[in-house]
């Protein structure tokens, strides 16, 4: 049921220059608080309906983690009056699809159906805001599948505690410190109380935005949703905010992991600024131009010239309140993990001391822009998209203006935001190992160092 989201941006052969977008939406809000974003696209007979939460694993109270992630799966138990394991059934039978995803900052729920069956995806929808089932039955077989699902893709898969460690170390004492799988400790040590208290919590229509892209009516579309959702009640308490504060590291912190691997890894972290600033803009760049293609820096160097490297990946983790920007790298048969984390320290002080040239950052910019044109291919993505925008910043807008941003960065600003961020006292190093390596159970030390990265 999640939604799995590769982190790998997908290039098209379109130019900067000639790029166009203009997606037209309308935009309201009922009595109760429920934000409505509605996008025509009468081209396909399909039909996106999803609505977002604002909640994620860091509205969890600690000793809750988890919770988030939890609800991903339990909102397709059932409601009133739809029978428990009936939602998938129903929504299959209509030639639909369907799927959910949980981050640290939100949860987000869709059905991609034929368009004569936009009102079957409605109906689903409010029922789950409604009256979802959230009862011993359910809590106890989701119990099941969220462990089992953590086993398979964190505890058994290789590298999967990799976001988990990043963020236990880069952001302790906060409530990023945990992601979003949370603790099965937490979920087992819950009553169907607390589950309770969760849901008539977040999952209130003053805290969701609902999007429906498409091949839709406008008008009959708004009449729909007045009829489904207009009778649900506005949530009465309060919706928890931590804003999160990323705490001081004394120099950078350094994890030895020993994970069921065969190749070892070593992981370095720098903490990034929330998603939507200016700095946030110029370090995406910098993404493309360190592991966009084959072109990039790392993949030329430290794979194809000097073959220290089986491969070598960036990923950029944006969030709310901070973000971390990952370089991940596999080890090429007789180089050890140290030599190649100084390699590619090696390159990311290149762009502190070295202006990028005019005809590389201009291929930068190519590539953010096919990487923007290609995102918006489905209504399915549209959706997603204008929910996120309207959520995270305020202003769905962005989904047509969100281009400038980059536009606006200089390869000045990459060479600042590298300085700024790229520093011993940001970042976290996690270096994977065969198990095999471990001198004894638990062995995982962890060491702070400054004045070198």
């Amino acid at each position: 049921m999640i939604k799995k989201i590769s982190f790998l941006l997908v290039l098209c052969a379109l130019s900067f220059a000639t790029y166009a977008q203009n997606i037209e939406y309308e935009e309201y809000e009922l009595d109760n608080g429920l934000h409505v974003l509605l996008h025509q696209d009468n081209s396909t007979p399909i039909v996106t309906v999803g609505v977002l939460y604002h909640v994620g694993s860091k509205n969890e109270p600690e000793g809750r983690t988890g919770f988030a992630h939890f609800f991903e799966h339990l909102m397709f138990e059932g409601s009133a009056n739809i029978g428990r394991g009936e939602y998938f059934k129903i929504i299959e039978g209509a030639g639909g699809q369907f799927n959910a995803n949980t981050s640290p900052d939100r949860t987000y729920y869709f059905q991609t159906l034929p368009s004569n069956q936009l009102e079957l995806g409605i109906y689903m929808e409010s029922e789950r805001m409604i009256s979802a089932k959230i009862d011993s039955t359910g809590i106890a077989t989701q119990k099941e599948v969220v462990k089992e699902e953590k086993r398979q893709g964190v505890d058994n898969q290789p590298y999967g505690t990799l976001l988990q460690n990043m963020l236990k170390n880069a952001y302790a004492g906060t409530n990023y410190e945990w992601s979003p799988i949370g603790s099965f400790e937490d979920i087992d040590a819950a009553t169907d109380q607390d589950f309770v208290d969760f849901y008539e919590t977040f999952y209130v229509p003053n805290n969701a935005t609902l999007t429906i892209a498409g091949d839709i009516d406008v008008e009959a579309t708004k009449k729909m949703i007045n009829d489904y959702f207009a009778e649900i009640k506005r949530g009465t308490k309060t919706i928890p905010r931590p804003k999160i504060i990323a705490p001081q590291l004394d120099g950078t912190v350094e994890e030895t992991v020993f994970d069921n691997i065969q190749v070892p890894a070593v992981v370095q972290g720098y903490r990034m600024p929330p998603q939507g600033t200016d700095d946030y803009y110029a370090l995406q760049l910098v993404t493309q131009l360190l592991s966009g293609g084959q072109s990039s820096r790392f993949q030329k160097v430290l794979v194809d010239e000097k073959r220290m490297a089986l491969g070598v990946q960036v990923v950029p983790l944006g969030l709310e309140d901070g973000g971390l920007f990952i370089n991940f790298a596999l080890p090429n048969q007789g180089y050890e993990v140290a030599d190649l984390s100084k390699e590619m320290d090696k390159l990311v002080d290149q762009i502190k001391n070295e202006i990028v040239p005019e005809r590389e950052f201009q291929k930068l910019k190519n590539q953010i822009e096919n990487n923007f044109i290609s995102g918006y291919g489905s209504v399915q993505s549209i959706a997603e998209s204008l929910a996120n925008y309207r959520v995270y910043f305020g202003d769905a807008g962005l989904i047509n203006t969100e281009i400038e941003r980059y536009r606006k960065v200089t390869r000045e600003d990459l060479m600042r935001v590298a300085k700024k961020y790229f520093v011993p006292e940001n970042k976290v190093i996690l270096t994977y190992r065969p198990k095999a390596e471990q001198e004894k159970p638990g062995d995982t030390k962890i060491k702070k160092e400054g004045g070198n990265n």
